[in-house]
């Protein structure tokens, strides 16, 4: 049996579903642990790896290509299921990134890898059976790091958490600083997270307001709706890319056909002085727009005009 079957072998064991013991898993679980076709299972170590770390990893050694786009899937079909599951872990050292971020890495649980390193050996049922006796503790010990790194948030009174991240700071911060005192008693119509893309999406109230929604729409990081002024407030939250420029407003103008609210566009940055921030974009941003600054949370950047915060 090669190493690719052992791999699903092992996965399976260890009570992975069937989708996470297909080859693409198998390959990925093969390159965390570090182990190339002539090796032992004991030989498997600690590597702190990301997706393109990994996908390099199997072409190198095993002959099999991924492309650059399949990075997703890996992350979101693979990678997050070994997370779930305490098999790997994000590396604690990136919790400042957001969740997608191409520099995030992945590692195996220290647990894991005393379990694989005695396949094939007389331990290994014995190893197993202890694992899985344990497995929910280990679930739940894994759970609470993710959770410890989480950034809670409250959106319409709801309380809800957004993945670890600077992008995600950074949205809290609209709805929480910018909101209260640009949108005052504004509703959240949409809000995204770096793992859960529509972690907020009112879509029957966007398309009541003639917001046309498709699979594939374009909208903002945030938007939020003032009812006593109807206005809808289209907000960028910009961390290393995405402020509202020309073509970013046409994009999203195609969706607003039909809606006859006054249109705000707002580029926010967490400050003024990150290099891949309000410095790098300045020059990007549309005018007739706004720009909101986090760490000065009372006022706003008015890219001319003839009058203030309002639609244009």
């Amino acid at each position: 049996m090669g190493k690719l079957e052992e791999a699903k072998e092992i996965l399976k064991a260890l009570g992975m579903p069937k989708q996470q013991y297909n080859d693409r898993s198998a390959y990925t679980f093969l390159a965390l642990a570090g182990i190339k076709e002539e090796d032992s299972w004991s030989d498997a170590s600690i590597n702190s790896l990301r997706i393109v770390d990994i996908i390099n990893f199997m072409a190198e050694h095993y002959g099999k290509e991924y492309k650059p786009n399949t990075r997703e899937t890996i992350r979101k079909d693979t990678l997050h299921q070994f997370c779930d599951g305490a098999i790997a872990f994000r590396n604690s050292d990136d919790e400042e990134r957001a969740t997608n971020s191409p520099k995030y890495s992945y590692r195996l649980t220290d647990e894991v890898l005393e379990v694989i390193r005695s396949y094939g050996t007389d331990e290994w049922e014995e190893r197993l059976e202890e694992w899985l006796e344990n497995h929910e503790t280990l679930v739940e010990k894994y759970s609470q790091v993710r959770e410890m790194a989480m950034i809670p948030v409250k959106v319409n009174g709801q309380e809800l958490q957004f993945s670890p991240g600077k992008h995600n700071q950074l949205q809290k911060a609209i709805i929480e600083e910018f909101a209260p005192r640009f949108a005052p008693g504004s509703e959240v119509l949409y809000v995204g997270d770096t793992e859960k893309k529509d972690l907020i999406k009112n879509r029957e109230k966007l398309q009541e307001l003639g917001v046309r929604i498709t699979d594939h729409d374009k909208l903002p990081d945030v938007v939020l709706y003032r009812e006593d002024k109807n206005w809808l407030y289209f907000i960028e939250s910009v961390t290393s890319v995405g402020p509202i420029s020309v073509k970013r407003i046409s994009e999203i103008q195609d969706m607003l056909e039909n809606c006859k609210c006054g249109i705000i566009y707002v580029t926010a940055f967490l400050d003024m002085s990150s290099e891949n921030g309000f410095k790098k974009f300045i020059d990007q941003i549309a005018w007739e727009t706004e720009i909101w600054v986090a760490d000065n949370p009372d006022h706003m950047i008015h890219l001319n005009g003839d009058r203030f915060l309002g639609p244009r």
